[in-house]
């Protein structure tokens, strides 16, 4: 009985086998071939990944390095120098004696002159004798004319003749004031012959020898140029009129110098000055940078090659700005913002909305807020929130929201419809916040305007993230950009992703 299953058993085995190895057949190649398409599908793009990291921006330019004061001493006299006391490179203090030069004109000057004070004086009390008989004369003749007995007209003679003494005496004595006026101006003349360091400083230049005759007739010889404290310096930047606008006073500024080609020196811009330079027909602003030279290594004169890093993002996400450019060879019109017309829409995800509340977020952080103006900023995120939640609702259920949306085609001007968002959004943040910013003093209203002003009108552009061998598009914000890699915010896009720079022929080369 058992020899006769036996046989059966053997058939049946017979014909499943078959059939399960066919199933199995069947299978695998589904599957290779769904893998090997997804393989293909995936091969067929270029990508970058998105990365976490620092952008630095900065602008370069090149200025010459000087003395933050710088002060050119001359001669007020003439004459024929007769000493030097200082050279190239002397340290020097307020006061110092610099050089000689020859008084012996403005003594003979000075002598001249208290002779002719002396003078002055002799005829001075000549003039005063001359009075006090004058004088003494009138009143004899006064008394006497009371008594009539003599003229009323001697009476008036005498007295002419006591003013007269009067007016010589007054004149004798002007013009010893003005000979002892013209004596201390010859003094001065001989102090002058004597030049003195204004400042305290270092001796840049000396243009005079011993023996040369300096000519102050028509205005100061220069004769010295003195550095004052050449531990502190200055470096005035040509920075062109396209990126002024983005230099600041206190940003950081980097340079190198050929005197010194493996180091780099640190300055803080301290000035941007408004006198414009045009040199042909290229517009360029002076920047003044100030650089600590506590150590004395750098020498004025030396010209600089400087960056001014006028923006440092730290820890952001980046992409590589070939990503920026790319666009499906299918896509017929370009993602516009909601601004009218009837279209097709693709509403943003939560997390590509939450993304401009993360980096709000990221500003309320970095403003050391007190206790009631984080709660009051948590308030506000939390309306903010719940909006979105309730148009997010509204749109599942077949309704429209109004911004928020990113509309496929296009129904009229882009840029004016993009603008029109901006301005919404800006309109709708400022009543969010308002109550918020009430509690800031007027240094945080400043950051929290400029900072919501560039999160609202930052660029926004679409770009493809490969998913599953296929390009899927995101909207995200971009920031700062060092020229080779650009900032993304907004949640469309995450640390890792493959973002699509190109498209692959069948030959293997980039479109």
């Amino acid at each position: 009985m058992s020899q006769s299953r036996r046989p059966q058993g053997n058939a049946l085995l017979r014909k499943v086998i078959p059939v399960a190895v066919a199933v199995v057949l069947v299978g695998g190649g589904w599957y290779y071939w769904s893998k090997r398409g997804q393989a293909e599908s995936a091969g067929a793009y270029r990508t970058e990944a998105v990365q976490r990291g620092d952008i630095r921006v900065a602008i370069s330019s090149t200025g010459t390095l000087s003395a933050i004061t710088t002060v050119t001493v001359g001669s007020q006299i003439s004459g024929q120098v007769t000493e030097i006391l200082v050279d190239f490179n002397s340290q020097v203090k307020k006061g110092d004696v610099l050089a000689r030069i020859d008084p012996s004109t403005y003594q003979a000057e000075l002598e001249r002159g208290n002779a002719q004070i002396a003078s002055a004086q002799a005829q001075l009390r000549q003039a005063q004798a001359t009075l006090r008989n004058a004088q003494l004369d009138y009143q004899r003749k006064q008394e006497l004319s009371a008594q009539k007995l003599i003229a009323r007209s001697d009476l008036d003679l005498s007295r002419s003749a006591f003013e007269q003494a009067q007016a010589q005496v007054n004149s004798a004595q002007a013009s010893i004031s003005q000979q002892q006026a013209a004596l201390k101006n010859t003094q001065v003349n001989i102090d002058r012959a004597v030049i003195r360091s204004p400042v305290d400083g270092v001796v840049l230049t000396r243009k005079i020898e011993p023996g040369q005759t300096v000519a102050a007739s028509f205005s100061a010889p220069e004769l010295f140029t003195i550095a004052e404290d050449l531990s502190k310096m200055k470096i005035e930047l040509a920075v062109d009129e396209s990126d002024i606008g983005q230099v600041q006073a206190g940003q950081t500024v980097s340079f190198t110098a050929d005197a010194f080609p493996d180091r780099k020196f640190k300055g803080v811009v301290e000035q941007v000055r408004l006198a414009a330079t045009t040199t042909n027909n290229v517009v360029t602003y002076p920047v003044v940078v100030t650089v600590d030279n506590s150590d004395g290594t750098l020498l004025p004169g030396l010209t600089v090659n400087a960056e001014i890093e006028v923006s440092k993002r730290d820890d952001v996400l980046k992409v590589a700005n070939s990503v920026l450019r790319y666009k499906p060879a299918s896509e017929a019109t370009p993602a516009t913002p909601l601004g009218g017309g009837q279209q097709r829409s693709q509403p943003q995800s939560q997390g590509q909305r939450g993304g401009l509340n993360d980096d709000l977020a990221q500003v309320a952080s970095k403003m050391q807020l007190g206790a009631e103006q984080q709660a009051a900023f948590d308030a506000a995120i939390e309306a903010v929130k719940t909006r979105q939640q309730a148009r997010q609702t509204n749109r599942q259920s077949g309704g429209f929201g109004p911004p928020g949306m990113m509309m496929v085609g296009g129904g009229g001007n882009a840029e004016a419809m993009a603008a029109q968002m901006r301005q919404r959004m800006a309109e709708r943040f400022k009543q969010d916040f308002e109550a918020f910013r009430g509690t800031l003093d007027d240094a945080q209203k400043k950051q929290w305007d400029s900072a919501l002003s560039a999160l609202v009108n930052a660029k926004r552009v679409t770009l493809y993230k490969l998913v599953n061998g296929k390009p899927e598009p995101v909207m995200v914000r971009l920031g700062a950009s060092d020229g080779t890699d650009t900032e993304v915010s907004g949640g469309g896009v995450g640390e890792g992703d493959a973002v699509i720079a190109g498209e692959r022929s069948k030959a293997g080369s980039a479109q």
